[in-house]
C-alpha cells in the first residue's frame, strides 16, 4: 500500500530524482532536529523557557534512564543514545501528519540504525576488555564453551533483526491502518487512532533506545 501523496515524493518528481522516501525524509527529520538545536541553545539563559526548557526535559529524561539502565559509565554514551532516541521518535510522530513519511517504516532506515547498535556494542566491548571480551560468549563452564560459543553468536545475530523488525512492524502497520480510515473518511481525521500512534510513537522510540542501552551495558560488564 502506498500514500496516496507525499508533498516530498511531489519534490522528487518535480526534480526528476530517484532517491526514495525514506531517504528524503530522513533528510527532512535531520534538518528539523538540527534547527531546533540551534533555536534551543541560540540564547541559552539560567532560566530556562520555551524551547530550551522543552529539550533540557527531553535531554534529562534520557540521562535520567541512561544512569538507570548503565549507570555513571554510560554518561559517555548519551550522545549516541539520545540522537537515537530523538531521531526515531520525531521519525515515529511526522507519520501524523498527512502528507509525511515516517523513515522508521521503511526496513532500510532500521536496519541502519539496529547495526549501528550491534557494531557500537562490540566496539565498545573489545575497546573495554579488549581480547577478554570473547569471555562474554564462551560461558561460564569451560567444557560447555563450544556449544555456548555457537548460541552467543546466534544470539547476538538476532538483536539487529528483532530491533529492525519490531520498529518496523509495528510502524508500518500503524501507517497502513491510518491509510486505510483517511481514505475511508478523507474530511475526518481519524482521532483515536492518531492517538494511539502518538502513544506507539513513544513507545516505539523507549524499547529501541532501551535495548540499545542493554546491550551496550552489557558489554560493558565483565564477564563471569
Amino acid at each position: 500500500m502506498t500514500h496516496p501523496f507525499l508533498f516530498l515524493q511531489w519534490i522528487e518528481q518535480q526534480l526528476h530524482l530517484h532517491i526514495g522516501e525514506h531517504v528524503t525524509y530522513t533528510w527532512l527529520v535531520m534538518i528539523i532536529l538540527i534547527a531546533v538545536a540551534f533555536f534551543a541553545t541560540k540564547a541559552i539563559s539560567i532560566v530556562p523557557s520555551g524551547l530550551q526548557n522543552l529539550m533540557e526535559v527531553v535531554t534529562t529524561g534520557i540521562e535520567g534512564l541512561l544512569e538507570e539502565t548503565m549507570g555513571e559509565e554510560g554518561k559517555a554514551y548519551f550522545p549516541l543514545i539520545a540522537t537515537f532516541a530523538l531521531f526515531i521518535l520525531v521519525s515515529n510522530l511526522i507519520a501524523l501528519i498527512p502528507g509525511f513519511y515516517p523513515p522508521t517504516a521503511n526496513l532500510n532506515t532500521n536496519a541502519a540504525l539496529a547495526l549501528t547498535v550491534f557494531v557500537m556494542t562490540h566496539v565498545v566491548g573489545f575497546k573495554k576488555h579488549g581480547g577478554a571480551y570473547l569471555k562474554h560468549f564462551m560461558g561460564p563452564i569451560l567444557w560447555l564453551a563450544p556449544l555456548i560459543f555457537v548460541i552467543e553468536i546466534i544470539g547476538h545475530l538476532a538483536r539487529p533483526l528483532s530491533l529492525t523488525l519490531r520498529l518496523f512492524g509495528n510502524m508500518w502497520g500503524h501507517e497502513i491502518v491510518l491509510m486505510i480510515f483517511l481514505m475511508l473518511v478523507p474530511l475526518f481525521l481519524p482521532i483515536p487512532m492518531m492517538l494511539m500512534g502518538v502513544l506507539v510513537a513513544f513507545i516505539q522510540t523507549f524499547v529501541f533506545t532501551l535495548l540499545a542501552m542493554i546491550y551496550i551495558a552489557g558489554a560493558l560488564e565483565e564477564a563471569h
